[in-house]
């Protein structure tokens, strides 16, 4: 089209816009955290410091194009396609988590994995049961709200080390937003840059695999075995656990993800109106509270799209890929800058699903020119950007555990193995071009 851009070349400072946004959403974060304010990146919503930096975008840059056109420019890329398919798998993720947790059956895998703990494989137990959860859920928040306390608790009664508990949770609950088919962070990658998302999962279960299994043996070795502590069988359904099987099998035979998460609320409903644990009204108001508590995803991802549309449109994008092509002369430096470019981003925003979207439009078109696979982008975009919260003392994560189990940032970190080996294992995957298999189109 004629106003894909604009008559100036705004270069470099087309992306003041992206800078005030994170500066309002991230500085003022951050200031209030130091302040010691309660939910301090709350005090500047991510939608507002978004509204103010297309706001900014509209109105500074081209003055002599009409307002209108400009705006027009901003909603093609607000609502393209992409961005329209992601907005109806996550609102239906949001409706399938929801409806699974309603019956119980968040809590069927919890109680079922405590069961059946050793008593002397406790803490890598622990790790365990958050990576199945937050596979299962596709969401950490919610693995990390549930496994927390009752590590902490689990820890306390064995007189086990209560932050090595609390890290082994806290890594578990990560494990699933790089790995779980139902994850928003995977959805919006794959979205994104256009992979398919079987094949992403499969390729982000075979790169965190080393640091996975490394962990559980570095935890049973120092974790010891504590004392004894009172058995206390959890009761289960396995029948309320079927729904995350279901999704699981769908997705792994091909099903379209549309179809798959259909498919799991349907199911989920079904068994729990035979268990007698929701009655279909019941069934109704779960999966649309569930949808709504994914608006701001939805809303979100539209706002920063169109954002990211009009910084194209003002000649950013080109001469950010340019810029790069000068200074990455190879995919290896590529798959460099987007990994620790998307993992940075996570970091400052605390938000994983929000680095991606920010990112992975760049990084779409930077793979093209290297001949890189989307498989392999969408999974250097959600691998480390989920690793890299742990680590960062004001996670949401880190802060639950401090709450529940009375422990320090510091202690805590002394125990967070896991996302330190994914690091190692992302670079060392770059580094010698394992998994690299190069893309035949640009």
């Amino acid at each position: 089209m004629n106003e894909s851009r604009s008559e100036k070349n705004y270069k470099g400072w087309a992306f003041i816009p992206l800078l005030i946004f994170l500066i309002l959403y991230v500085g003022i974060g951050i200031f209030f955290t130091i302040k010691g304010a309660e939910n301090p990146f709350d005090m500047m919503p991510r939608c507002v410091a978004a509204a103010a930096a297309i706001g900014f975008a509209l109105l500074c840059y081209d003055r002599k194009t009409a307002t209108d056109k400009k705006i027009t420019i901003y909603t093609k890329g607000a609502g393209r396609e992409g961005v329209m398919t992601l907005a109806l798998i996550v609102l239906l993720a949001g409706g399938f988590q929801a409806a699974a947790e309603k019956i119980g059956a968040q809590s069927a895998i919890v109680n079922m994995g405590i069961n059946y703990i050793p008593q002397h494989f406790l803490v890598p137990g622990i790790f365990i049961i958050a990576v199945i959860i937050s596979t299962c859920t596709g969401t950490s928040l919610g693995t990390q709200v549930t496994v927390i306390p009752v590590a902490v608790a689990l820890a306390n009664s064995a007189h086990l080390n209560v932050a090595m508990a609390g890290a082994a949770a806290i890594a578990g609950a990560y494990f699933g937003d790089s790995t779980s088919f139902i994850s928003s962070t995977l959805i919006c990658a794959v979205s994104e840059v256009n992979a398919k998302i079987k094949n992403v999962v499969k390729y982000d279960i075979l790169t965190v695999m080393p640091a996975f299994i490394l962990t559980i043996i570095l935890y049973a070795l120092v974790s010891g075995n504590g004392s004894t502590i009172e058995t206390i069988h959890r009761g289960y359904n396995l029948l309320n656990i079927l729904p995350y099987a279901i999704i699981i099998v769908a997705s792994i035979i091909g099903l379209s993800v549309v179809y798959t998460l259909m498919l799991g609320i349907i199911s989920t409903g079904v068994i729990g109106i035979i268990n007698g644990n929701i009655s279909f009204f019941e069934l109704t108001k779960s999966v649309g509270s569930g949808m709504e508590k994914m608006y701001f995803l939805v809303v979100f991802s539209c706002l920063i799209s169109g954002l990211i549309q009009l910084i194209e449109y003002y000649g950013g994008i080109d001469w950010l890929v340019n810029t790069m092509q000068s200074k990455v002369k190879t995919s290896k430096g590529c798959e460099y800058l987007i990994t620790f470019l998307t993992a940075f981003i996570s970091g400052s925003t605390l938000n994983n699903t929000v680095a991606v979207i920010i990112t992975a439009p760049i990084a779409d078109r930077l793979r093209k020119i290297y001949y890189i696979s989307s498989t392999r982008v969408a999974s250097l975009l959600t691998v480390l950007a989920s690793a890299i919260l742990s680590l960062i003392p004001y996670d949401s994560s880190v802060l639950l555990a401090g709450q529940y189990g009375n422990v320090s940032y510091l202690d805590l970190m002394k125990y967070s193995y896991y996302p330190v080996l994914v690091i190692v294992v992302v670079i060392v995957m770059i580094q010698f071009g394992i998994g690299n298999k190069k893309s035949d189109s640009k």
